[in-house]
């Protein structure tokens, strides 16, 4: 079977894993979700580990981390803390992996990306605060993890603005927006539309990530 084959076959598995996934989301049907969501990540880093020569590790540890995460949001009324740790860990991963393609920045430089992101969690933490309670401190650290990861990959954009590129950072922002929007309807006003969203956006950002990778050859 020729390494083309094995990646068609591949991304087909994963697409029909995402697409049952998101069925199963707007069902509302649990069963269904707790077959296929871990099953998100695990198809996603087969279609990754077909298609490189070598791997990189960094990127396999934020799979990793987030399959996880996955996992454990599945109950968020008893994990959805080790959720939140598992999809922090994913992020510092995804900041290692991203900072390495960087070339030194200036300070002003790294501030003057930081700007959009960190005004977006400011605005996502005006609203949320006061149903936070004892979960602010480690909703602060997570903010600071996102919005880090964000930076780096629009440093990476601005560095050499090509389709790759544009991957990683559209990748990055559609999971700031999916987890964005967990806050959101976590600790300010939930809504059916908000799962909806959350899954999509967090699938189509976790595969554009692992497609600018592909396409990089890491």
């Amino acid at each position: 079977m020729s390494k083309q084959t094995k990646i068609n076959i591949t991304s087909i598995l994963f697409l029909l894993v995402a697409t049952i996934d998101v069925y199963a989301v707007i069902t509302q049907n649990k069963s269904l979700e707790i077959i296929f969501k871990p099953l998100l990540m695990t198809t996603l880093v087969i279609v990754y580990l077909v298609s490189v020569a070598k791997p990189n590790f960094w990127l396999i540890s934020a799979l990793f981390f987030s399959f996880w995460g996955d996992v454990f949001l599945l109950d968020k009324t008893n994990y959805f803390v080790f959720g939140l740790a598992s999809f922090l860990i994913a992020h510092i991963m995804y900041i290692k992996m991203t900072s390495q393609l960087l070339k030194k920045k200036s300070i002003a430089q790294i501030l003057k990306a930081a700007v959009i992101f960190v005004v977006l969690f400011t605005g996502v933490l005006f609203l949320i605060k006061d149903n936070l309670g004892e979960m602010l401190v480690p909703v602060l650290v997570y903010g600071v993890a996102i919005s880090a990861f964000g930076t780096c990959a629009l440093l990476n954009y601005q560095q050499e603005k090509s389709t790759v590129n544009s991957w990683l950072l559209l990748g990055a922002i559609l999971f700031i927006a999916s987890d964005s929007l967990i806050a959101l309807n976590n600790f300010y006003n939930p809504k059916r539309l908000f799962d909806i969203a959350i899954i999509t956006l967090y699938i189509v950002s976790q595969y554009l990530i692992v497609k600018a990778m592909i396409a990089k050859g890491n």
